[in-house]
Parts: C-alpha cells; sequence; structure tokens
C-alpha cells in the first residue's frame, strides 16, 4: 500500500535498501558500468547454482523439447551486446503517496555488456507450435510475494521472445555473471525494464494463453488505482541522468561547485527509440538548454552527453536534465506526471541541489 509519508522510510524499506544496492551517479562516468557498481535487485535469495550441473529446459508447446547443460550454450554462436539495464521501480522514492517497496531515486540502473547466445536461434530449433502465444521464463529463485508462494516467472509475446538481441547471458563486461546478476544463466531484454530479464533462468516454456502469475498480473502494471487492472510495464521510457558536479556533502549529498565554467556529463536512453535530444537545466527546469550528444552505445546501450554550465553566481541552484526520444517522448518535470499505484517507470527528471561558492 502506498505511504503519505515522503521522507519517512521504513525499516522495510531500509533492509531492501541493504539489499539492493544501487549504482553511485558517479558511475556515469564510465561507458560501460564496472559490475560492482552496477544496480542490484533481487526479489528473493540469491540461490546457489552448480555451473557444472545446471540445465536450462526447453518445452511446453514446442515441437522438440531441449535440454542444454552450460557447456553447451556456451558452445553456440555468441553476441555481445552493451545495454542500459534500468528497474522498472526507478524514482519511486519521489511519489507521494510512495509505493512501499525498494525505494530507489535515480540510481536503479547500469550499463553493461551483456554476452551469450541469441534467444531466437534456440526457439527455432525447439519449433514453436502454432498455438504458442507467449514464451514463459522460470528462474531458480523462489519465495512469497502478495502472499503467494512462487518461483520468479515473467512472460514474453512470442514476437518479442523473437526479437533479434533477446539473449540468454552467461558473461557480464567479459566475465561470468556474477551470483546477484544471474550466475550462470540470466535473460537479457534490451528495450524492456529490468523486471523482463529472469535470472538464474531454468527453463523456457512455450504456452498456450497468457501467463497469469503474480510477477505478470498483480505487479509490474501502471495504476491510477488498486482495484484497477491497469496497463503491463514493458519498454523503458526516455530518461537522462547526470554525474553530480563539484563535490559531495557527505550526509546531505548536496554539492559543492566552485565558481566558474563546470563541465556537466551524463547518460541518456530509452527503450527501443534512439535518444534525439538531452536538455539542462540549473534552475529547476524554468528555462532549458540543449547539450551535445554522443554516438550512442550500440543499439541498447546509452548516449552520452555533455554541457558546460556557467556557475558564475554563488548560492543554491537545482540542475535538472531530461530526455527526449526519436518518438518525441520527454520526460515529465515531476513524479506526480507519471505517479502511479505500484510505482513502476517513474521516469521523472533528475534534480541535483547544488551550492556554488
Amino acid at each position: 500500500m502506498p505511504i503519505d509519508d515522503q521522507d519517512g522510510f521504513t525499516r522495510e524499506e531500509v533492509r531492501l535498501a541493504l539489499r539492493n544496492p544501487g549504482m553511485p551517479l558517479e558511475a556515469l562516468r564510465w561507458p560501460l558500468t564496472p559490475v560492482g557498481m552496477h544496480y542490484v535487485l533481487v526479489h528473493f535469495d540469491v540461490p546457489a547454482i552448480d555451473d557444472a550441473s545446471h540445465e536450462l529446459v526447453v518445452d511446453g508447446r514446442v515441437r522438440t523439447p531441449l535440454s542444454l547443460t552450460m557447456d553447451e550454450l556456451r558452445a553456440r554462436p555468441a553476441v555481445s551486446l552493451p545495454v542500459v539495464m534500468e528497474c522498472a521501480g526507478s524514482g519511486r522514492a519521489h511519489l507521494a503517496p510512495r509505493p512501499v517497496s525498494a525505494p530507489w531515486h535515480d540510481e536503479a540502473i547500469g550499463c553493461a555488456e551483456w554476452t551469450g547466445t541469441p534467444l531466437r536461434a534456440l526457439l527455432e530449433e525447439a519449433g514453436l507450435l502454432d498455438d504458442a502465444v507467449e514464451v514463459l521464463f522460470t528462474g531458480c529463485d523462489r519465495g512469497l510475494d502478495q502472499d503467494v508462494e512462487q518461483d520468479y516467472q515473467r512472460s514474453l509475446p512470442v514476437d518479442e521472445a523473437l526479437g533479434d538481441d533477446v539473449l540468454l547471458a552467461y558473461a557480464m563486461n567479459g566475465q561470468p555473471l556474477p551470483p546477484t546478476h544471474g550466475f550462470p544463466l540470466r535473460l537479457v531484454v534490451p528495450e524492456w525494464y529490468g523486471m523482463a530479464s529472469v535470472k538464474w533462468l531454468r527453463s523456457i516454456t512455450a504456452i498456450a494463453e497468457p501467463f497469469h502469475g503474480v510477477q505478470q498480473t498483480a505487479l509490474y502494471r501502471y495504476r491510477q488505482a488498486e482495484d484497477e487492472p491497469g496497463t503491463p510495464v514493458t519498454r523503458k521510457r526516455p530518461r537522462a541522468v547526470m554525474a553530480p558536479p563539484g563535490v559531495p556533502e557527505f550526509f546531505s549529498r548536496v554539492r559543492h561547485v566552485r565558481r566558474g565554467p563546470t563541465p556537466i556529463t551524463g547518460r541518456a536512453w530509452s527503450g527501443g527509440s534512439a535518444i534525439r535530444r538531452v536538455e539542462f537545466s540549473a534552475d529547476g527546469g524554468r528555462t532549458w538548454h540543449d547539450t551535445t550528444l554522443d554516438a550512442p552505445l550500440g543499439r541498447h546501450g546509452w548516449t552520452g552527453w555533455s554541457y558546460v554550465w556557467d556557475a558564475s553566481e554563488p548560492g543554491d541552484h537545482e540542475l535538472c536534465v531530461r530526455a527526449t526520444d526519436a518518438r518525441d517522448e520527454t520526460q515529465p518535470l515531476g513524479a506526480d506526471a507519471v505517479w502511479n499505484r505500484g510505482g513502476y517507470g517513474v521516469n521523472a527528471v533528475q534534480r541535483v541541489p547544488v551550492r556554488v561558492s
């Protein structure tokens, strides 16, 4: 249930925050996020899996069920792709009322190079039957959510599962997946929010009717009221984030900047659409200035941007940044514009308090 107190985080939220670290925003200065700085979200427990005995099963509405070891998966044609991973709950801490869950601000992001074998080739080898409408992915992690004991499961429509760049990934930044990122095998769905990229993957099942599990129908839905079904969270919405300039005050994280020209840099992305424009504001969003865009980091990586801010006026400032994608969708200024009961997909502009001296 959402709560009205914006600042008083509950014990449960603090515990989730300690279990699930976000990416320090200074990591935006790296084109690829170092593995130890990439955000983590683990719904239940991190399972201990033996790489040598782990098998991936492909079954359900297929002509030829498959069972593959990790060695067999690694022997298949491999692809490496930089992909922005973003939690669907990114920004929920800015909402009022605030849904009680992992209290993300702006840090539930990362961009790693994922290496694996294309899912489409595996599904084509298994042979999807004509009545298959979705592909269900099941992880090895199990727990309770919404009072239901469950494996973590998500499905994709068949046409999305057959997308060109959907991967069965076993490496991250050139190294085997760390346990918190899905060792030994995970799904990577580049255009969608992170909930679709099932970790610790153990089975892929073609199904003849839509999946109605908790993670699909009760959670990860945009809702304006508790009693409405809502619409599913799918592709990432346009978003830009800056690496905070200057130096931070330890407790408040307010940034301190010396007067003079101040370079501001960051990254922007959108699911399935290129970034067309990134704008910077030094006055809380009243006036905006275009930034300079770098070439994107591949089809699914982020786009770097930069701007030189004339920090000549001493005092307190609120820096903002917003992205517009090729579909002409622009980030909203405030969380109220995207408020929803589930607290998912909140892509309101980042606001960074800065003191110039």
